[in-house]
């Protein structure tokens, strides 16, 4: 499933793969998280973790709990788990361009972009 992610990820600017600690794949943009699998045991497998806005996080677990949930363990962070196969190649892109703009503020490019402003 990660194949996918990767796929659709390299459409956008900046991402590069990376692995996690424990060896598992990840998107990143100027070595900060954007997207990977879940990889605690409360989550279900084929499932994604991408960074999302807390405020927004309700709207996508209302509109479509097919696809989109949160575990007791990943509710305190802006993320929200994604179910790989209720999505198809566009939401995952609109998803990961979500969190790519959520994580640029947190790079050094997003920091030095701040300053310039």
């Amino acid at each position: 499933m990660f194949e996918t992610v990767k796929k659709v990820g390299r459409t956008l600017p900046g991402i590069e793969i990376g692995r996690k600690y424990d060896g598992s794949e990840v998107l990143r943009v100027d070595g900060c998280f954007v997207a990977g699998m879940a990889t605690h045991p409360s989550a279900e497998p084929e499932t994604l973790v991408v960074r999302a806005d807390i405020d927004q996080r309700d709207d996508l677990l209302a509109d479509c709990p097919d696809a989109y949930y949160l575990t007791d363990y990943y509710r305190p962070h802006p993320v929200v788990l994604v179910r790989l196969p209720h999505i198809d190649d566009a939401a995952l892109r609109d998803l990961l361009g979500v969190s790519l703009r959520l994580t640029l503020p947190k790079t050094r490019l997003g920091r030095r972009t701040a300053k310039t402003t």
